[in-house]
């Protein structure tokens, strides 16, 4: 059920910014969506920054998930696969693809063969989102070849979650102008890498249509199983943050 791509609205009509939460199971995911999240994304934490889940636990989450009602959207990673093999990772967001979800998230480090890949996701069947993973900071050149290649949602996210977050990754001028440059092509933006609740402020700030959680909202680390604590916890700072904002 990809989101309906509108004209972005000025900073003072806009959407609140969405919370994306990542989950490993049938369980997180009810508890996410019971939990208040905007977005169900579904990989495996323990293997990697976009680590993939089998396509048998995607299906099965999935079809919990509307079992139960939810339409919220739901995304899912192919997993971290390099850019050497574009045909293995068209084959994979096409298995992905075909378990129900409506986005398929495909990490775009940088790497040689990175371009030839893009363009070969904007021709796939299914709804890809491609994920800059931005340690070595963003790639101006692969961020405007995505833009022009009509993507529904565009993502910038870190790999190695030990070494810092996505702000320690990549100066604030530069994530303001891959938001802006993103929304400008009338495309969903989106932000993520090991992101916890101090950096609401900026985020909002920053005004992305959704922003990606998984350290935040799990015991001890990312690894660790889902927290419904600390998903409310979550929930409610990002509204009272939005909100003196916009005050």
């Amino acid at each position: 059920m990809p989101l309906d791509l509108q004209p972005q609205p000025p900073p003072f009509l806009r959407p609140k910014m969405r919370l994306l939460v990542s989950v490993r199971s049938i369980d997180e995911g009810l508890l996410a969506a019971d939990g208040g999240a905007d977005f169900i994304d579904l990989k495996e934490p323990s293997a990697g920054a976009l680590g993939g889940l089998p396509v048998e636990t995607i299906r099965a989450i999935v079809e919990a998930l509307r079992a139960r009602g939810c339409a919220l959207p739901i995304s899912a990673t192919i997993g971290d696969l390099g850019m050497n093999d574009g045909g293995a990772v068209l084959a994979r967001v096409a298995e992905v693809g075909a378990c129900g979800v409506d986005y398929v998230k495909v990490g775009i480090p940088r790497e040689r063969g990175a371009a030839d890949v893009l363009d070969a996701l904007a021709r796939a069947t299914h709804a890809v989102v491609p994920v800059f993973i931005a340690d070595r900071g963003l790639d101006p050149l692969l961020l405007k070849q995505a833009c022009g290649l009509g993507f529904a949602a565009v993502m910038a996210d870190t790999a190695d979650k030990l070494a810092g977050t996505l702000f320690d990754a990549v100066p604030l001028a530069d994530l303001s102008h891959f938001v802006a440059s993103v929304r400008n092509a009338r495309a969903l933006v989106g932000l993520a890498g090991a992101l916890r609740m101090p950096h609401l402020p900026a985020l909002i700030a920053l005004a992305p249509d959704f922003a990606g959680f998984r350290t935040a909202v799990c015991r001890l680390d990312r690894r660790g199983a889902l927290d419904a604590q600390r998903l409310r916890e979550l929930v409610t700072s990002a509204h009272n943050v939005a909100a003196d904002v916009a005050a």
